[in-house]
């Protein structure tokens, strides 16, 4: 499944968003919050408590914080609405309630929508975003922008490395 995002699903997003937004560095760590959050392999929250827990998508987005916070952030509202009327989801004229209700359920089955929330989940972020060579500061922007509940620090290594190396891979392998 990782290789789809990586030569699918992030590019079809990235191509949603101004051209800025897409970077390798971009890239790669939305490769790597996503191996952390879901591996590629399920699309709502593995939860022991719960049959389902509140986070959906290969990227995991609570409602309340994740689709919320990107849909009313002043540097996120207008291009997540932009991107939502190109995949033909409805904006205009709906309150924030139903759009925040209906951009999570599409989040949970929609690849591209999920990885556009999950850009622009890091967009309002104040630090550049960091390069190969910054694991540590990758960590802290991923938990600043997921504020996940059980952080799992012993994983990121492994998969901000992964992601790097599917990134060098896929711009080796561009035309």
């Amino acid at each position: 499944m990782i290789e789809l995002v990586t030569d699918y699903v992030v590019p079809a997003a990235l191509a949603l968003l101004p051209a800025d937004m897409d970077s390798a560095d971009a890239r790669a760590l939305l490769l790597a919050i996503g191996l952390q959050e879901s591996g590629f392999s399920h699309r709502d929250q593995i939860d022991p408590w719960d049959a389902k827990g509140p986070a959906l998508g290969l990227w995991q987005f609570e409602r309340a914080g994740g689709v919320r916070g990107v849909l009313t952030h002043r540097a996120t509202r207008a291009h997540a609405k932009r991107a939502l009327n190109a995949l033909r989801y409805r904006t205009t004229g709906v309150a924030l309630d139903r759009l925040e209700r209906d951009a999570w359920e599409a989040i949970e089955h929609n690849d591209v929508l999920a990885a556009v929330f999950a850009r622009l989940n890091l967009w309002w972020l104040p630090s550049p975003l960091p390069t190969r060579e910054e694991p540590g500061q990758a960590w802290e922007q991923y938990l600043d922008a997921w504020r996940p509940g059980t952080p799992k620090p012993k994983t990121w290594a492994g998969n901000y490395a992964e992601a790097w190396s599917r990134v060098t891979l896929a711009v080796l392998a561009a035309p």
